[in-house]
Formats: structure tokens, sequence, C-alpha cells
């Protein structure tokens, strides 16, 4: 499920366009798009959390806290954190923000410029780079914006060595906790409980309260997990929220210089499909201030106040 990114660009420069008001080219579309998709993925919080207030109704289909929970569902999913004694790094990966580009290496060529990554995707994640399938240390190259550069040239072959440079970089994606639950062996799985400081200092200090590993708890703190009793090291596993991949409109150039959509190396809008019509008409409201059209900014945001009217009202 997800939203075409050529059906939401198209959409946009034909409203654009259709009284000559001005042009938004692909490198605006992709920044704009992706600071839309954002937005429209924040609210869904807080929208749940004020639906959660008023009453609903069980007709199929209209039940808005259900409708909001199938819009999240999207987002949810699962990961095993790291154990660094004393504490657990959350999962930041999901493996779903991964975006990738190969080069065919030339010999004595050491430098080697990005069309299918952004430079966020290169700054915001982990990247990896393989020769020839093996993966490489930092050592063996560097980045600096859209270009890498490899330590050594490869050698002339035949055949050259490394044949192809695969450059692999995953988005650290993590953005809210959910359940955090540990297993091991034959014991049962067992939800730990989320305390604050002030109240491990409580359970800790008697024989009573103090936690085990048939009632573990943990504190949460920059990201990173307590887990008591400290003799957990492994075995913890937590449910949590990803942010939305970046939307990428990408285009080859054509024999005039115009851009041809390239669908395989295009990412869509993650979100549900319900939020097209949202998704346009923000990105038509940041359009307006691009090309300076108070026109555009007056009548999208009419349109988006609307759209939201009608979800809560």
């Amino acid at each position: 499920m997800a939203i075409n990114v050529n059906t939401v660009y198209q959409t946009v420069l034909l409203i654009l366009n259709k009284e000559q008001r001005g042009y938004m080219t692909p490198l605006e579309f992709n920044k704009i798009g992706a600071q839309v998709q954002l937005e429209v993925f924040e609210r869904y919080f807080e929208d749940l959390n004020q639906q959660m207030r008023v009453p609903q109704t069980n007709t199929d289909y209209a039940d808005r806290v259900l409708n909001l929970d199938e819009k999240i569902s999207i987002f949810k999913t699962t990961g095993i954190p790291t154990y660094t004694a004393p504490s657990f790094s959350l999962p930041t990966e999901s493996g779903l923000a991964q975006v990738s580009e190969s080069f065919t290496a030339v010999a004595g060529q050491q430098a080697y410029t990005f069309t299918t990554i952004t430079s966020n995707q290169l700054t915001g994640g982990t990247v990896q780079v393989y020769f020839d399938g093996v993966l490489q240390t930092a050592a063996a190259y560097s980045i600096a914006g859209l270009v890498i550069t490899l330590t050594a040239a490869p050698a002339a072959g035949p055949p050259i060595s490394p044949t192809t440079i695969l450059v692999v970089t995953s988005a650290a994606d993590f953005y809210r906790l959910g359940n955090v639950v540990y297993q091991t062996g034959a014991l049962p799985f067992q939800e730990l409980e989320r305390v604050t400081r002030s109240e491990l200092y409580h359970l800790l200090s008697s024989n009573l309260t103090k936690p085990n590993t048939r009632y573990p708890i943990y504190i949460y703190e920059n990201q990173r997990l307590l887990v008591y009793p400290t003799s957990i090291v492994s075995g913890i596993t937590v449910d949590y929220i990803r942010k939305p991949v970046e939307p990428l409109w990408n285009f080859s150039a054509g024999a005039s210089g115009q851009y041809i959509y390239n669908s395989g190396t295009s990412l869509n809008f993650e979100l549900h499909d319900s939020e097209q019509t949202e998704i346009i008409l923000k990105i038509l409201l940041y359009a307006g201030v691009v090309i300076k059209s108070p026109e555009i900014i007056q009548v999208a945001a009419q349109q988006v106040a609307q759209e939201q009217n009608n979800q809560k009202s």
C-alpha cells in the first residue's frame, strides 16, 4: 500500500501550470514531499489521542480510532536491540528504508558520483560499501556530498579489481517505542514494565519488589534500555514505530534535457492511500510559497483545513 510518487508529482505540476503560475523541479518536489509526508505522519498520533477521548461509532469502516490505527499499522515493526554493557541500544534500521546504487569500476578511477542515492540518505543513514560483494571498512573509501572516493584506484585487468562497487545506505528509522518483551529458553514471554528513575530506586530497595526474570522492568533514556535485573543481556525484543521512507521522484535526462521519470529508482509515499488528496494539497501549499503565489497558498490552505475538519468533526 503506497501512494505513487509520479501520480502526485504530475498532479501538482498540472495544477501549477494550469494558469502558467510556475513550475516545481524534481529536487524541490522531493524535499517538499518528504516534509509533507512527515507532517501527515506526525499528526496521526495527536489525532489518535484526540479520537480516543470521544465516543466512536461501531459501524464498519467509520470507527476513526480503528481507521487511524490502520494508517499507523504500516509503520509498526519489531526489532532486536543490541546489548552493550550496561544497556541495550534500540534497533535503528528496519531494512525497509534501504537504498542502493552500484558502479562499474573503471581502472585508475577513484571518484564516482551518486545519481540514485541522495545526500540526505547518505548523511542520515548507515552506509555500507561492497567491492564485488565483499564488505569494506571505512578506510577503503570516503564520501563527501554525492561523491564516493576510493582510497586506492581499481587496478587494471583483465579483469580490473574490483569490478563492481555497491553502496547500500539504511536509514535510521526508529520513531516511537512500543512494547518491550523478554523471552529465553522455556520461559514464557514476559512484557517488561517501564519505570522512572525514582520508581526504580524504590523497587530495588526491597527484596519483595526487586525485579527478576519473571517480572523484569526497564528504564528508557536517550534511546537506550536499561533492563533489570541486570543479568538479562539477551532475549529482548521491542515493538516500535518506524519513520516513513522519504519519497523520491527520480529521473534520467532526455535528449533535450527533459526529466524522464525512472520508476525503478524512485520511492513512493508510504502513507495510506486515503492521504493522497492531503499530500497534494499540502505540497501545493508549499509550492505557493516557493513560486510566491498567494492564490495557491490561500486555496490550498482552505482545502487542507476543510479536509482536517471533516476528519475530526
